[in-house]
């Protein structure tokens, strides 16, 4: 077994981290610990969470084992973490045949209503994807999506997280049993406050808003 790279270095090549720890277990493990709220060396962590994030695009399989990890990252006060856990979970949905992902659902929708306006977005952001790979929950994720307003967010940040809810229904709005409720919900928008959200709503409805 070669040595594990310092992953302390900025020289450190992520891309290279992650395809070693395909075949390194102990890559690996110091890796996904490198992402734990735990971890307070930044370099170290963004090597990490690169390696990791490309491992999830690239290779989830891989990751699939360590599902309930990333749920318990989910559940921690650290942004970072939550924020990694997120968007490898977004790519581990789709292998997800034993219900894992059903089990997690109100750990990861209460996202939503995180301390961090960054955590809430990105939980939002990725809700396309994981509605486009789990279709019986759609009309749950939408309900969820749709009810930002009840979260403690200002009204300033709720519209700014309101422009990843519409990219997410952009993904999959088309076979939605809610179509109506979800493109009313974006005209809303058009008066937002965010200049973002007021754009991506605009698009949103000359696509897919045929009323109007």
């Amino acid at each position: 077994m070669t040595p594990i790279p310092d992953l302390t270095k900025k020289s450190v090549h992520p891309d290279m981290l992650a395809e070693k720890a395909l075949e390194d277990p102990e890559l690996l493990q110091a890796l996904l610990r490198g992402i734990s709220p735990g971890e307070k060396k930044q370099a170290l962590r963004e090597n990490c969470s690169q390696a990791i994030l490309q491992m999830a695009e690239q290779w989830s399989e891989m990751l699939l084992p360590h599902w309930d990890y990333f749920v318990g990252l989910l559940k921690s006060s650290n942004g970072f973490s939550k924020y990694v856990a997120i968007h490898v979970i977004e790519h581990l949905v789709p292998l997800d045949k034993a219900g894992l992902f059903e089990k997690a659902f109100n750990v990861f929708y209460g996202l939503l209503d995180d301390e961090s306006v960054m955590v809430a977005s990105h939980a939002a952001g990725v809700s396309g994807s994981i509605a486009k790979a789990k279709p019986a929950l759609q009309t749950k994720i939408t309900k969820r999506l749709l009810d930002i307003g009840k979260t403690h967010f200002e009204p300033g940040r709720q519209d700014l997280i309101k422009s990843y809810i519409i990219e997410a229904f952009s993904l999959y709005v088309d076979e939605s049993r809610d179509k109506a409720k979800i493109i009313e919900f974006v005209r809303q928008q058009l008066n937002a406050s965010s200049p973002k959200t007021r754009k991506l709503a605009k698009e949103f409805l000359k696509k897919w808003d045929t009323t109007s």
